[in-house]
């Protein structure tokens, strides 16, 4: 098996990765009115269209996108750990992850009830539903968050970090552990098939103490233990592959299998739920993320390790497209419950507007001012033969 080596500067990979984990919020967030499943954190319903293949669209995502996204970012947080140090790191993430969390969660709080409110009435075949939700900026208290919203990510990270950092600094002053750590971490990492048993157990572990194949819902300002400790371990998982990065083509051994195989898992517990007891769905739910682990990150480092524009503006342009588009999908669903489309392409389209709002909006208003010195440290170039020219 080759052996890649990586230039810790910009790994175009994971980076991409990142981003794409974070694009796919629109996505999941418009599928979920478009549901036949009524949840109790989403209850806004499209009475004109709803399908269950948007059931499976939203669990399917949700399968392996945020744990993915906390791995990737545990790698991410390392480098900053071990290349710049203690101080640049939690500076960089008070900048980059604290101040964005509170300043976004008072702006989009009242956003969010309007269309909530909005869209609510509208599904609801109410008159006047704008003039009515526009009611909700009239009270105070409709500026004073009640949770984290989709932000919840964001303020996990706040914890993540403060835990790992001292972990990090005990295990610097103790070489030999953490050689121990590192050595069979390479081991199990070269294996394909096993780590995936082996992480998968850990998972299944958290998810019997749960009592379900899934983490419980994360938006309360009370943090969760277990919700905690479910995706912290993504994010160590990431933090100790940055010190064996030398490995991440190791990743690709098995890429497509993997997929293909958490593929047919997934799918096939989700039309037959009724062939799955508790313990079987535990276990099966288990294999299926680790296997979308390995096999989706494994084919964005076969694919996706080379330097591309597009990808580059994707990247930076998918921080403010993830803040934004929660009351946007919500408006836009209302907007659009007269069109006589089928629910599988109304939720697309929906996606769609949703994303291309938030682009544009981050192209003229964000890309080269000072939001996007906030969001990404700089301000970029809105012309893209300089995105060209970085390569």
């Amino acid at each position: 098996m080759k052996t890649y080596s990586f230039q810790t500067g910009r790994i175009h990979s994971l980076d991409s990765l990142r981003a794409i984990m974070m694009l796919l919020g629109p996505i999941i967030h418009s599928a979920v009115t478009y549901g036949v499943i009524q949840r109790t954190d989403w209850r806004l319903k499209d009475p004109t269209a709803i399908h269950a293949f948007n059931d499976y669209l939203v669990l399917f995502i949700h399968a392996f996108r945020m744990q993915i996204f906390f791995m990737v970012t545990g790698f991410f947080g390392a480098m900053l750990f071990y290349e710049r140090g203690i101080m640049k790191m939690i500076k960089n993430r008070l900048a980059r992850i604290a101040y964005p969390f509170v300043v976004f969660l008072l702006l989009l709080w009242p956003l969010l009830l309007f269309g909530l409110q909005f869209t609510g009435m509208v599904f609801a075949g109410k008159e006047d539903a704008f003039a009515q939700a526009l009611a909700v900026f009239s009270n105070s208290s409709s500026f004073i968050p009640a949770v984290t919203l989709h932000l919840w990510f964001l303020y996990y990270l706040i914890f993540m970090t403060v835990a790992v950092i001292p972990i990090a600094l005990a295990l610097s002053n103790a070489p030999q552990v953490t050689s121990k750590i590192t050595t069979f971490f390479e081991w199990i990492i070269q294996k394909p098939v096993l780590r995936i048993f082996f992480f998968a157990t850990f998972t299944a572990i958290i998810y019997f103490m749960i009592g379900q194949p899934d983490v419980v819902g994360a938006v309360s300002f009370k943090p969760n233990i277990l919700t905690f400790f479910y995706y912290f371990l993504f994010y160590i998982v990431g933090w100790i592959f940055y010190k064996s990065k030398h490995l991440l083509g190791q990743m690709m051994r098995l890429d497509w299998g993997c997929t293909i195989l958490a593929v047919v898992l997934f799918t096939v517990a989700f039309l037959m739920p009724d062939y799955f007891n508790h313990s079987m769905e535990i276990i099966n739910q288990s294999l299926v993320v680790w296997l979308f682990v390995f096999g989706v990150t494994g084919l964005f480092i076969r694919y996706g390790s080379h330097y591309s524009a597009v990808m580059r503006y994707i990247s930076d342009s998918s921080y403010w497209v993830y803040l934004l588009h929660l009351p946007i999908v919500i408006i836009i669903s209302g907007l659009i419950v007269d069109w006589s489309l089928h629910s599988i392409i109304k939720s697309g389209v929906a996606a769609l507007i949703t994303v291309f709002l938030c682009l544009l909006s981050y192209h003229y208003l964000v890309r080269a001012t000072f939001i996007g010195q906030f969001l990404n440290g700089r301000k970029y170039s809105l012309k893209f033969s300089d995105l060209k020219s970085q390569e």
